[in-house]
């Protein structure tokens, strides 16, 4: 189970006591996340989810609670924060950053369909669009630069075709990094993965899980989302899939012929960032197998093969 901080009963009811929603009644660990602790709590009045802050400067936590509120009041369907009966958000518990926030209803969607594709490159785009106008501003700390450095640290873990496969990926990014385009940005999601999205049926009902958010091209978070929505189990991009998340999406917000041109490379580039995040993750947790959920980097570079060819391009009005 992937809680680094377990919590007893006692401690739990004592913290939730500042929150002006009844007593606890019952709370249980939840086994999918990776980089945080997190709980179901449930309380007289409401059904929640607590987060304790594993990973990640503390000075970063006010823009998210700040990000999830904006969002929260675009009417997008997020977990923003609960306040306590002071009207603070951001609270502590086990020495550990702590956040409350509203659990949300629905389920994962593990094989989805052109629908759900669809209602996630709607959500995206208007992420995108209610953080463009830059009020909100926080630095990726796994972008390009974290790439070009920690790759070839982690070229030792990888027999000769990954190796040669990353080098290749690397010496991309790094021509990238030497003349950086001017691409539409905002705040991204940049986790955007299945299991951060809850569907009742073919309805999204609901986004979690934002701790990786900071500010990029909006680009970049498309390509995220694509390579994990749309991909089969071979790691080659479902066409239908996709053509349904970036229709949904260049509906709400079109394309530039610029990000036409580098789509590519950044789908690329997406895949080399959360291979070498999960390579740096069974290095970290190697010996706990059982303890704590550490996806499998092969994933990644598996997809990364699948993109050295990609003829798939984005919808652009002519």
């Amino acid at each position: 189970m992937s809680v680094f901080t377990p919590l007893e009963r006692d401690e739990l009811a004592e913290f939730v006591a500042r929150y002006p929603l009844g007593p606890l009644r019952d709370f249980s660990g939840i086994a999918a996340g990776s980089e945080n602790s997190n709980f179901f709590v449930s309380l007289e009045q409401a059904e929640c989810v607590l987060t304790l802050v594993e990973r990640g400067p503390v000075q970063d936590l006010p823009f998210f609670v700040e990000l999830l509120e904006c969002l929260h009041q675009a009417d997008l369907p997020v977990p923003y924060a609960h306040l306590d009966g002071q009207g603070v958000a951001l609270q502590q518990l086990k020495g550990k950053p702590a956040l409350l926030q509203p659990r949300l209803l629905g389920k994962h969607v593990h094989t989805p369909n052109a629908q759900h594709c669809a209602e996630i490159g709607r959500f995206l785009a208007r992420l995108h669009l209610a953080t463009a106008d830059g009020h909100l501003q926080r630095q990726s700390d796994r972008g390009f630069v974290w790439m070009t450095e920690q790759g070839p640290a982690l070229l030792a873990d990888l027999d000769d075709a990954g190796q040669a496969l990353l080098n290749a990926a690397l010496g991309e990014i790094q021509t990238l990094l030497a003349d950086l385009p001017s691409l539409p940005r905002a705040v991204l999601h940049a986790d955007l993965f299945r299991d951060n999205a809850l569907f009742d049926g073919n309805q999204l009902s609901g986004v979690i899980d934002f701790y990786n958010a900071c500010s990029g091209w909006m680009l970049y978070d498309v390509a995220i989302t694509v390579n994990d929505w749309c991909s089969d189990e071979h790691g080659v991009l479902d066409e239908y899939l996709a053509r349904a998340l970036l229709g949904a999406y260049a509906a709400e917000r079109p394309f530039t012929a610029q990000e036409n041109d580098l789509w590519p490379t950044v789908l690329r580039a997406t895949c080399v960032r959360f291979w070498l995040s999960r390579l740096l993750a069974v290095r970290e947790h190697q010996g706990r197998s059982g303890e704590v959920l550490v996806k499998d980097p092969r994933e990644f570079q598996t997809k990364l093969a699948a993109r050295q060819q990609v003829s798939l391009h984005l919808p652009i009005a002519l």
